[in-house]
């Protein structure tokens, strides 16, 4: 009797033996697609960016927020040992290819094919129509057009955990949240001044809680708890957490130029 209770635990430790192994595989072998996956984006990036040179203020300033977006992907990339951190690089990847596209848009050359839909990007909302405000003296612009007034672009998104409509700006009233990880004293008035009527953008309320638009309504009817900001380490916050973001397929870019 003892000796068969030997063999059923050398068998056992056998097969969890055998199990950790095949974990251990599947786990590497899914982290080497995922920055195989990643690799490609970022390569596509840098294509843009090295060969895309911009003719105006709204297309320059593109150029350069999507060049900071590849240094931050290839400095993630060198850091990347699970496969949310190898996601996180495609994502940061693929805000800088919205830059390349915005920036394309605005000298007025061919796009190129629409990249993949980005859910936080769609939630955020985007500018509708060209809006100025003054808040605490100091002029602000809006729009859904590059524009002299307007060369600063955002893709839509989340930063600190609240959404930033996709739009073109006078100016990057989003960066400080974006490098700080938290809003700063004010921002809600503006937000509150800028996005005040348009459609698909929460109200400053929503927003300083970190809800999208119609969110906040849709929790109070059912009588549920958002539980704080929603989604912090999503959306354009690429400089934040490393180990979030959500996994691209699909579209593609060939080389220095679209095809």
């Amino acid at each position: 009797m003892g000796g068969f209770i030997v063999v059923v635990l050398i068998l056992l430790v056998a097969l969890v033996a055998v199990l950790l192994r095949n974990q251990r595989t599947t786990r590497a072998r899914q982290l080497d697609d995922a920055k195989a996956e990643a690799r490609r984006w970022v390569e596509r990036l840098g294509g843009q960016v090295m060969n895309l040179t911009g003719t105006d203020e709204p297309s320059k300033q593109a150029i350069a927020d999507a060049a900071e977006r590849y240094t931050a992907a290839g400095s993630q990339m060198e850091q990347a040992g699970t496969v949310e951190q190898a996601r996180l690089v495609t994502k940061t990847a693929m805000e800088g290819l919205y830059y390349v596209r915005a920036a394309r848009l605005a000298m007025g050359l061919d796009p190129g094919p629409e990249l993949p839909a980005d859910p936080e990007q769609q939630r955020a909302g985007k500018v509708e129509q060209d809006r100025r405000v003054l808040v605490e003296g100091h002029a602000y612009e809006a729009s859904p057009m590059p524009g002299r007034g307007t060369p600063h672009y955002y893709p839509g998104g989340r930063v600190a955990g609240r959404p930033v409509p996709q739009g073109w700006y006078s100016e990057p009233w989003w960066k400080p949240a974006l490098v700080a990880g938290a809003w700063g004293i004010g921002t809600v008035l503006l937000f509150d001044a800028m996005f005040t009527g348009m459609a698909g953008i929460p109200d400053a309320a929503a927003w300083e809680s970190g809800y999208d638009a119609g969110q906040a309504d849709a929790i109070a009817d059912s009588g549920g708890d958002a539980g704080g900001d929603y989604g912090d380490a999503g959306g354009g916050d690429y400089g934040g957490d490393f180990g979030g973001g959500s996994d691209f397929g699909g579209g593609d870019f060939g080389g220095g130029d679209f095809f």
